[in-house]
């Protein structure tokens, strides 16, 4: 079986690393797997991007020809929104590779145009990163559910005409996707749920395979040891924080961590913890959290994270949404227990008061009594510790995720055989 996994990077940002790691789960286990990128950094002769500089050019330029739609929109909100509207060269691409079945991933960066789908002509399989896929344009909703009618009157474009921008992809995606042997797969049971009930996927099968990773490179190291090489103190305990841009994405919860932290220091804590934060450099102007702060900035091999997670005593990820939650399945391997709120993806992750806490949503009082639930006893945090890497090895392994998709992508081929075969 040819595989062909298409992503806007091959390890560029979580989704991308996401599919990377599948792409090298999937040879693991024999199968043949390629992958199509627009950005490439790895040196991995299978992964395939553009060679020619004057490819290499246009693709730049079409990220800013992509935006000029959204000119229309002055007031628009400063999150991720993308029409997939410029032409590709994937056709040519995929003719040349021939695969039998196509994984698609995270695409929303001007690399494929919407209305490329149907041109593909092989059964394909989208594992959905976020909410992109199947809204009008916006990567996540919010408090917003108009994806489940048909977009417009969108309040991230600061929008009330239901003939909006988001209304116009929306109705591209639709003809689009009509008639398509597409299958979807989310990481986690919430994304899933919510593309259920999307006027897009709502009659599309809808699969649950949780994101893998590597157990053996993610894996507890020497707490001690992993201090000392990051030069972290070894006489406190460490709270970790880490995400891409993790003091600027709202998203990203860091509005709720930081009163959550100042509480902590002024319950008795202050003397006793430290706080790290990977995925952003020191700010000029640092947020107070309350305690003394330790910036690594942005960290991109696993071997490096997973000394990071090792070297903290609790892992915070204070996500609003999250499709999955890449970092809280890290730190799980690491055996570094998580303190999350109970939503979205994380709730596949983290077992309360088993492998971590999940706070009420979204409060602040029960997030700060959650970091203190792990740490405060040292017989406990043991434990936790312990059933954390149990859960990784349990369900977030590569090789089973492997499997997982293997044996979809077999299905797939024989029904789509066994019905050309009919006609």
């Amino acid at each position: 079986m040819n595989v062909l996994l298409i992503s806007t990077q091959d390890v560029a940002g979580g989704a991308a690393r996401a599919a990377y790691r599948l792409h090298k789960g999937l040879q693991n286990i024999d199968l043949q797997s390629q992958m199509l990128v627009q950005e490439k950094s790895t040196d991995d002769k299978t992964v395939i991007a553009p060679k020619i500089r004057l490819f290499q050019g246009i693709a730049k330029a079409k990220l800013t020809f992509e935006t000029l739609p959204l000119k229309l929109y002055s007031q628009k909100q400063n999150s991720p929104f993308f029409i997939q509207w410029l032409p590709d060269r994937i056709i040519y691409q995929v003719a040349q590779i021939n695969p039998d079945i196509i994984n698609l991933h995270w695409i929303s960066a001007a690399f494929m145009q919407i209305e490329t789908l149907a041109k593909l002509k092989r059964p394909l399989v989208w594992t959905i990163h976020d909410m992109w896929a199947f809204t009008g344009g916006c990567s996540y909703a919010g408090d917003c559910s108009r994806y489940q009618i048909s977009c417009g009157a969108c309040p991230q474009l600061s929008s009330k005409k239901d003939g909006d921008l988001s209304h116009w992809v929306w109705q591209r995606k639709i003809k689009a996707l009509k008639n398509l042997n597409l299958t979807i797969v989310s990481p986690g049971s919430w994304l899933a749920e919510c593309a259920k009930s999307s006027s897009l996927f709502k009659n599309l099968r809808i699969e649950v395979i949780p994101n893998g990773l590597d157990t053996q490179k993610f894996k507890p190291v020497h707490q001690g040891l992993a201090r000392e090489l990051l030069n972290l103190p070894l006489d406190k305990q460490l709270i970790l924080f880490g995400a891409l841009d993790a003091t600027n994405d709202s998203r990203k919860g860091f509005h709720y961590l930081q009163p959550a932290l100042q509480e902590l220091s002024k319950s008795g804590w202050k003397d006793k913890l430290e706080i790290v934060i990977f995925g952003a450099s020191k700010p000029e102007n640092p947020p107070e959290l309350g305690f003394k702060t330790h910036y690594l900035g942005h960290l991109h091999d696993d071997i490096s994270l997973a000394t990071v997670y090792s070297a903290a005593d609790v892992m915070l990820v204070p996500s609003l949404q999250e499709s999955f939650g890449q970092t809280a399945s890290e730190s799980l391997a690491c055996g570094t227990p998580v303190v999350a709120f109970n939503s979205t993806g994380l709730k596949d992750i983290v077992n309360h008061q088993q492998n971590g806490y999940l706070a009420k949503p979204y409060e602040v009082e029960d997030f700060a009594k959650g970091i203190t639930w792990v740490l405060e006893n040292e017989q406990r945090l043991q434990k936790l510790s312990f059933y954390a890497r149990q859960k990784a090895e349990q369900e977030f392994t590569l090789e089973l995720q492997a499997h997982r998709y293997s044996a979809l992508f077999q299905e797939i081929l024989i029904i789509a055989n066994k019905s050309s075969f009919s006609n």
